[in-house]
């Protein structure tokens, strides 16, 4: 799989990041606390790289295990807030994966800004075990991005529509997150 530099020049392309943010959480609704963020701080190298890059960076995640619709306890809010602190800039959130409040947020990124976008696990199309449904979501985030960067090691086994289908559809590279675990995985293997 290709690296990021395998992308080309980044400088305001729209780049689709599937991190692994699935972090626990406590309290419900505006009293939600993340207890542990270690996975978002394991996602900012790579966010990090691309915002100095200059692209325009978009962030999908999953959190939780959704019935695909929304369930207000597995928003991703806290975790475009807590991205933001460890990113030392603000990031935008959608309220949506693939709707008007997605559409609107990443054409009102900058370059070297980020959003996140809601739980993609919100659209039963994410893991729909029906390709047809599953290809509809993957084109509907394609469409988000010029380039696409799978950077959650956790998920990469899964055909998910923010996973896989997507890579289909969009030039994809994989994210430093992935790339140092392949090579932890070689050295234990060789």
């Amino acid at each position: 799989m290709n690296l990021i530099d395998d992308l080309g020049e980044l400088r305001g392309r729209r780049v689709l990041v599937r991190s692994d943010l699935n972090v626990p959480l406590a309290g419900a609704g505006g009293d939600t606390v993340i207890t542990d963020d270690g996975r978002i701080r394991a996602s900012v190298p790579t966010v990090s790289r691309l915002v100095e890059a200059g692209a325009r960076v978009i962030v999908i995640a999953h959190l939780g295990r959704p019935e695909g619709a929304p369930e207000e306890r597995y928003s991703l809010r806290p975790v475009a807030t807590r991205l933001g602190e460890l990113l030392g800039q603000d990031v935008a959130f959608a309220t949506d994966t693939v709707g008007d409040s997605a559409r609107s947020t990443v054409a009102g990124l900058s370059d070297g800004e980020v959003a996140v976008l809601e739980n993609v696990r919100f659209n039963a199309g994410e893991t729909s075990k029906d390709e047809a449904e599953r290809g509809a979501f993957a084109d509907e985030l394609a469409s988000l991005a010029d380039v696409f960067v799978s950077d959650g090691f956790g998920v990469v086994h899964r055909k998910q529509a923010s996973v896989y289908d997507v890579a289909q559809r969009l030039p994809a590279s994989m994210g430093g997150l992935v790339a140092t675990e392949i090579e932890v995985l070689r050295r234990l293997t060789d």
